[in-house]
């Protein structure tokens, strides 16, 4: 692919962690950060247009995701492992001495990260474009994962990921292969809800995706007959 020509690929030992990333270029840094569920891949033409102009882009897969290592317990995806995931691979590809501040590009849940990569480590950040999620101050009185429940539902994906193994076990019924590109080509305008056996809203019988060939040659597979014309 055209796309992908010159993107060097490797992996780096950071904040006891190996860390794939993704980099082209020569020049000032440009840290992008990826959303969920995506990978370095996200950022792909940015990284060529950007490094045509002179930049260094460099685009790691976060923890947990693509080749970097995904550790088994919750409490180690924290923002604080995430960012000293970043600060460490800072430290490593751009050393302050040599490169004190860097660019940062955020998107989804790499936004959040960006932010949060921001106001603990200031020093290391020349400036911020985030896409899609604003900066939502810390307030004690609320829980995100409970405020999630109370705007938006049970059925909205943060909040039914929330217990272990049970989304699993419905994606599995699916297969990891087609809940994945089921995510990937989401087109309803609205919060992604995954109500228990009608994930994506429409039965999990429901033959609404193809193989990833299908989908290339054929990417509007139109209505579903098992949803009656549903979406």
């Amino acid at each position: 692919m055209k796309s992908m020509e010159g993107i060097q690929h490797k992996t780096v030992s950071v904040n006891g962690i190996n860390m794939h990333i993704a980099e082209k270029g020569e020049g000032p840094l440009i840290l992008f950060i990826h959303g969920f569920p995506d990978l370095w891949y996200t950022w792909r033409h940015q990284i060529n247009g950007l490094s045509a102009l002179g930049y260094r882009a460099l685009a790691p897969d976060l923890r947990g995701y693509g080749g970097t290592d995904a550790p088994d317990c919750v409490a180690d995806y924290t923002c604080f492992h995430v960012v000293g995931d970043l600060i460490a691979l800072l430290d490593t590809e751009a050393p302050p001495d040599k490169e004190d501040k860097v660019f940062v590009v955020g998107h989804d849940w790499g936004a959040i990260i960006a932010w949060f990569l921001c106001l603990f480590r200031p020093d290391r950040v020349k400036a911020l474009f985030n896409l899609s999620a604003p900066f939502i101050p810390c307030d004690p009185r609320f829980k995100p994962v409970e405020t999630l429940e109370v705007l938006l539902g049970k059925d909205y994906y943060i909040v039914r990921f929330q217990e272990p193994g049970e989304i699993e076990a419905e994606f599995a019924e699916i297969s990891l292969r087609r809940a994945v590109l089921e995510l990937l080509s989401y087109r309803i305008p609205d919060p992604l809800y995954l109500p228990k056996g009608n994930l994506f809203g429409h039965p999990l019988d429901c033959p609404r995706l193809g193989t990833i060939s299908t989908m290339v040659e054929k990417p509007d597979p139109g209505p579903c007959k098992v949803c009656n014309g549903g979406p």
